[in-house]
């Protein structure tokens, strides 16, 4: 999963009968049926239809949360009017035991259940889903399926293959990674069935369908076709538009991995909400085995678009090594009701986050000093957060309250244990080993069907990398020490210099200290990043709601309006802020003066070329 920050100041079902059949058996799948024709109330009629049923009862479960997010999202909330049936048509009593469970009596007569999904797109703003992970339901033009939030599973039968029929206005066609095993249309009626067949409850939440009007383009790259679909509400981005961009990029991925990826089809799903109406507000992607969803705002600008689907794609991409490759048994056999947490969001996100960057500098996108700058504001960004708590920790109680807002530290972080570590087998192997060699190792003990034991990845990786591997670990992974990252840069002749800089009072550079809610138009000052020092002279917080600004109300709609005010404060002029912090009013005063940040640049040391630092340096970047 990768989130992304736009900051404000720039910017009827069908049924089908089954016989008796071992409630083990694979010869009758779980048969789901959605309809997309009969849509009602903004809601989709589903129907789920198991094979028969040999207990007294039996649990069904919308996902409570799902792999990639780590977040607690509570799908089933979104369920309305479940029904149990008994096979003459009869209502079977349920108890309807929390958010995302239903227990029914008298399993044995179980014929099937039904219920209506409400989307997520359109009622975002409290207790969000993110929303590449989220629903979409708008009749005859969009159907974002995140599987997950249409489709159940009964207790103990996660591991039986699954049938999913989708009723569908002819107009929309879907993207999708998945092959239909049957297309049934019907052109009198102007509606089709398309049906897909999937082995199991988690290939189900691992192939999203994004139906719409065909807006849709592939390409081949050494031997794997990849599928642009797009939604685009006013037309304003076609596939096409989108479609050079990606295509380097994904060469250039494809490149860069090597023999790791056989991945045959692979599909990118793009939905860009509309801002003027109630629609997506969480941008990003989410990474699948073969596919990725991504919503970004249709108001961005072609080169604002091109560049925000590299960094979110780019690494999306990536997770065909991690986790979806390589993974633990918490994720391989992942319960979406009551989720263990691995522990090693380092590897999942950071390692591939890592990639994402250290792939565009060993394939000539971007300079080394680019590279260096990229790491350099990861480190920045992650002092914002207690740099000794062991990341194992961290990343096995994600969902915790003490450390859920840790989250955004595996991409600043997690990327850093990356590249040290990057660093660290380079340096023991001279120069011959690196990180992706690690992982196309761990692909070929592991791969996609084969998880390992959580406790065991650390000892696998040191058998089969160095001894010495074991104290990296010991002491910047599951220890509470920070990573001297200056001894590891000297390693490939680069140093790390710090010097005050001016910046705006709102605005570093690009970077902004503020970012609006487009729900409320509430502007409020960003949580996770470190400020100016005139931001905390002032006592700022991330997570202060601005109200005024010197008496001056602002909102999204007038945000330039305090970007240019505030570039004509004098100096030792009286500034007031008033800010809403946890529902308390509060004043903020202070003298204007220059804001200042401590920037610390990565520079390459003076070094002949023939240096053996030098020569690590290039393995490191470029073998």
């Amino acid at each position: 999963m990768k989130k992304i920050v736009y900051a404000a100041a720039l910017l009827a079902s069908l049924y089908s009968c089954k016989t008796t059949q071992n409630l083990s058996s694979k010869d009758q799948p779980i048969i789901t049926t959605i309809d997309l024709v009969n849509v009602t109330d903004d809601k989709v009629k589903v129907s789920v239809d198991p094979a028969k049923i040999t207990t007294e009862e039996i649990s069904f479960f919308i996902p409570k949360t799902v792999p990639g997010t780590y977040s607690t999202d509570n799908y089933g909330r979104f369920i309305e009017n479940f029904k149990a049936y008994d096979y003459d048509g009869n209502e079977l009593t349920f108890t309807h035991q929390d958010d995302n469970t239903w227990t029914i009596s008298n399993a044995k007569a179980l014929d099937k259940v039904s219920y209506e999904v409400n989307d997520s797109y359109d009622i975002e703003g409290e207790n969000d889903v993110f929303s590449p992970a989220g629903t979409n339901i708008d009749a005859d033009k969009n159907f974002m399926l995140n599987l997950h939030g249409f489709v159940g599973y009964f207790s103990k039968l996660q591991e039986e293959p699954y049938r999913i029929e989708i009723l569908r206005p002819d107009n929309l066609i879907a993207g999708t990674s998945l092959t239909p095993t049957t297309k049934d249309e019907n052109p009198d009626d102007n509606f089709s069935t398309d049906t897909y067949t999937v082995g199991r409850y988690f290939e189900v939440t691992d192939h999203p369908i994004m139906y719409a009007k065909p807006d849709t383009t592939s390409f081949d790259v050494q031997g794997m076709k990849v599928l642009l679909d797009v939604y685009s509400p006013t037309g304003k981005f076609s596939a096409q538009d989108i479609k050079p961009g990606i295509e380097k990029m994904i060469s250039a991925q494809k490149k860069f991995l090597g023999d790791i990826n056989d991945t045959e089809k692979y599909a990118i799903l793009l939905y860009l909400s509309d801002l003027q109406k109630k629609d997506a507000r969480g941008f990003g992607a989410l990474e699948h085995h073969t596919s990725t969803t991504v919503v970004l705002p249709e108001t961005m600008q072609k080169a604002q678009l091109d560049e925000s689907m590299k960094d979110v794609v780019s690494h999306e991409f990536f997770h065909i090594v991690t986790p979806l490759s390589v993974h633990s048994n918490e994720i391989h056999y992942f319960d979406y009701n009551d989720p263990k947490m691995s522990q090693h969001l380092w590897m999942y996100e950071g390692v591939t986050e890592y990639f994402a960057n250290l792939f565009q500098i060993n394939q000539g996108l971007i300079s080394n000093q680019d590279f260096y700058d990229r790491m350099s504001e990861k480190i920045a960004s992650s002092m914002n957060f207690d740099d000794t708590v062991p990341f194992t920790v961290m990343s096995e109680n994600i969902l915790t309250d003490q450390y859920k807002d840790s989250y955004y530290n595996v991409y600043q972080k997690g990327a850093l244990i990356g590249m040290a570590l990057d660093i660290r087998l380079r340096e023991l192997s001279d120069g011959k080993m690196g990180i992706l060699d690690l992982m196309k190792k761990l692909s070929k003990k592991y791969g996609k069907d084969k998880p390992f034991n959580d406790e065991d990845l650390i000892g696998d990786i040191v058998a089969l990398t160095y001894p010495e591997i074991q104290s990296f670990f010991d002491q910047y992974v599951t220890g509470e020490t920070p990573i001297p990252y200056n001894e590891f840069f000297a390693k490939v002749g680069l140093e790390e210099k710090s010097s005050m800089i001016n910046t705006g009072y709102f605005l570093n550079g690009q970077v902004p200290y503020i970012d609006g809610d487009p729900a409320s138009g509430e502007l409020f000052f960003r949580k996770g990043i470190g400020f100016n020092t005139f931001l905390e002279k002032l006592g700022v917080e991330g997570g202060d709601i601005i109200k005024t600004v010197n008496g001056t109300e602002y909102t999204i709609k007038n945000v330039y309006g305090l970007i240019t005010s505030s570039q004509s404060w004098e100096e030792g002029s009286d500034i007031e802020i008033v800010v809403d912090r946890d529902g308390e009013e509060i004043t903020l005063t202070a003298k204007a003066s220059q804001p200042q940040v401590e920037e610390t640049s990565i520079t390459e040391m003076e070094l002949p070329a023939d240096s053996p630092k030098v020569k690590l340096r290039e393995a490191w970047l470029k073998n």
